[in-house]
């Protein structure tokens, strides 16, 4: 069963000046198209400093992109577009840059978004799109091209779960045994993630950034992309921060992917079982993270709504510590913070 939680992303906090910004935005537009005939419409909300307006002209759409420089690297964005459409891949072209001002012009994908159109009858045939399109990006793969997902990177993701989530979000001080035990679990599941063979990572490669388009998927959001563990993406395409599946499903999509990349020559573990647990194991990474990420967003970046996910993070995360006999001591402490939790009466 589809269980969504489809909560709009509320009030986005802007950095200081935007509105100079936009008007810049307007004038640097302005040199592409008649002033006269441009029209901006908020194209969509997003968790960093980027904002993105659907631009009119002409009886025709783009997306302007404005990340302010001081905040955003726009060059990122632009070379993984390009990896992206060498693979053959469908994300946005790049019709026109200003690195300097942090602003670029981009063909418009459309408004659709997978987790608006995904239901239980049309859910395998998108997946089975974005299973394709996902095994085009991960086959282009090669290094030097991506920053690689590495010890320093991984560990550095992994302590925001302590920091934001348990002592800001829960305002819980672990006591010394504690900060050991997730020290330890953290060192085991960080080097079990970094044993996986690497690919292309997009990052976020979950349904808010897939768009329903032809071809299909639409990909965006990748500007975060690296070198690393083949499951990652897999895992944030089938537990997803804001809709969740049942297992079942989650686990018929993995092996349909796993048998992709198999037959087109991914380094996929030869075995299932073995794949399937890297895929717990490098979801568990991504769940402690996202929640340290989704309480940061709103206490330092002052954007609510976040936080109403994390409910479905902790039962990903309680569900995989359950399964692996290693992980029993990060299940009691996920048990100890759960009793200290805000949400601690939501049913997982």
């Amino acid at each position: 069963m589809l269980k969504s939680h489809n909560s709009p992303l509320k009030a986005i906090g802007l950095p200081e000046g935007s509105e100079t910004r936009l008007e810049h935005l307007r004038e640097w537009l302005g040199t592409r198209f008649s002033a006269s005939a441009l029209t901006l419409e908020p194209a969509s909300a997003d968790a960093s400093f980027r904002r993105y307006f659907r631009v009119f002209s002409g009886g025709q759409t783009w997306i302007a992109m404005d990340a302010p420089p001081e905040r955003e690297d726009c060059r990122a964005f632009v070379h993984v577009a390009r990896l992206l459409r060498e693979a053959g891949v469908n994300a946005p072209g790049v019709l026109a840059q200003d690195f300097e001002r942090g602003f670029l012009l981009l063909t418009d994908l459309g408004s659709t978004t997978y987790l608006s159109a995904l239901t239980e009858d049309n859910a395998d045939s998108l997946f089975g799109d974005a299973i394709e399109a996902l095994i085009k990006w991960q086959l282009a793969s090669r290094g030097g091209e991506l920053p690689p997902y590495d010890e320093t990177l991984l560990r550095r993701e992994c302590g925001l779960f302590p920091e934001w989530y348990v002592a800001r979000h829960l305002g819980v001080t672990l006591s010394d045994a504690q900060q050991g035990t997730l020290a330890d679990m953290l060192a085991l599941i960080v080097s079990r993630s970094l044993a996986q063979p690497a690919v292309y990572v997009h990052r976020d490669y979950m349904p808010r950034n897939l768009m329903v388009t032809d071809p299909n998927p639409g990909v965006i959001d990748f500007q975060d992309a690296v070198y690393g563990p083949i499951s990652y993406d897999v895992v944030s395409l089938f537990r997803d921060a804001f809709v969740s599946w049942e297992e079942a499903r989650v686990l018929d999509w993995t092996v349909r992917y796993w048998e992709k990349a198999k037959r087109r020559g991914l380094p996929v573990d030869r075995d299932f079982g073995a794949f399937y647990r890297d895929f717990e194991w490098m979801g568990l990474q991504r769940h402690l993270k996202v929640l340290g990420i989704f309480a940061r967003i709103h206490y330092r970046d002052g954007k609510p709504g976040y936080l109403e996910d994390t409910p479905r993070f902790l039962r990903y995360a309680c569900a995989v510590c359950q399964r692996y006999r290693e992980l029993a001591p990060l299940a009691r402490l996920l048990d100890q913070l759960e009793d200290r939790s805000p949400v601690a009466g939501y049913t997982f």
